[in-house]
């Protein structure tokens, strides 16, 4: 729902057809990261002035203010974002191109890197072409271009060598089970706690040199020790809940002194 009301799936899918939600829970997702930048705010604005703070977070405003480039094209120009299917709106070639073993998807950034594709797929005709010369002529003529880029594709296959220094220089569209490049950091990291089987979950992708972002841990797994006032505190709030109306049990929760130093 928040994905169609935001403007997500009117941008998503083919030209020809309807609107497409992504296929992951992507604004859920966006909806903590921002929250936990927001609390991490508020934390340093704490350890600056002693005060706390409340911090709101919804799915909506996520989504519009991930929306990125194409929001700004509105905002800024008025440019009404449609579906586009695997193309850039700004870039090209950058999308899934049709090869002789398979789709293959191109992100050719600037005038350089498609120099470099056309020395390497053979074509150094098409750098030259008035057409493609440069980005924004690319954009422009995007549909001759693949014309011209797909019967070599089609000729050579995908895996047509290294381009720019990574190797392998094409890399299938449909090979989400592929081994990572040679070089990257691993992508998953083991959650097995202790007494069962071994699983594996994503690994977090910051990075921190100092810190490293510790491996998500099952249900199973040793829970963090509790707060020193926890379990009075959680019995005090059993009793409140039970003892006085609904619309009390927030003001008698907080007049309870454990409830401000787990805040402070």
């Amino acid at each position: 729902l928040i994905q169609a009301v935001g403007g997500l799936m009117s941008i998503t899918g083919d030209p020809a057809g309807g609107p497409q939600k992504v296929g992951v829970a992507m604004i859920d997702v966006l909806a903590g990261l921002f929250a936990s930048i927001g609390i991490l705010a508020a934390l340093r604005h704490r350890d600056a002035t002693g005060e706390g703070q409340r911090v709101e977070i919804n799915l909506l405003s996520s989504l519009l203010a991930a929306l990125a480039n194409q929001s700004s094209a509105y905002t800024a120009g008025g440019v009404v974002a449609g579906r586009m299917g695997n193309d850039h709106p700004s870039i090209a070639p950058y999308s899934a191109y049709a090869a002789a073993d398979g789709d293959l998807v191109l992100a050719v950034g600037n005038d350089r890197q498609f120099q470099e594709l056309c020395a390497q797929i053979g074509a150094e005709e098409l750098a030259d072409d008035s057409r493609f010369q440069t980005n924004e002529s690319r954009v422009t003529n995007r549909d001759a271009l693949r014309e011209e880029l797909e019967p070599r594709l089609k000729a050579q296959g995908s895996t047509t060598g290294s381009i720019c220094s990574e190797p392998p220089g094409f890399r299938r569209a449909g090979s989400t089970t592929s081994a990572p490049p040679t070089g990257l950091p691993p992508t998953s990291v083991s959650t097995r706690p202790s007494n069962s089987p071994e699983k594996t979950a994503p690994r977090l992708p910051s990075r921190p040199t100092r810190s490293p972002s510790p491996a998500r841990r099952s249900a199973t797994a040793r829970r963090p020790p509790r707060h020193p006032a926890g379990s009075s505190f959680m019995a005090r709030s059993r009793r409140c809940r039970t003892s006085v109306p609904r619309s009390d049990q927030c003001a008698e929760i907080m007049k309870l002194p454990q409830f401000a130093e787990i805040l402070h």
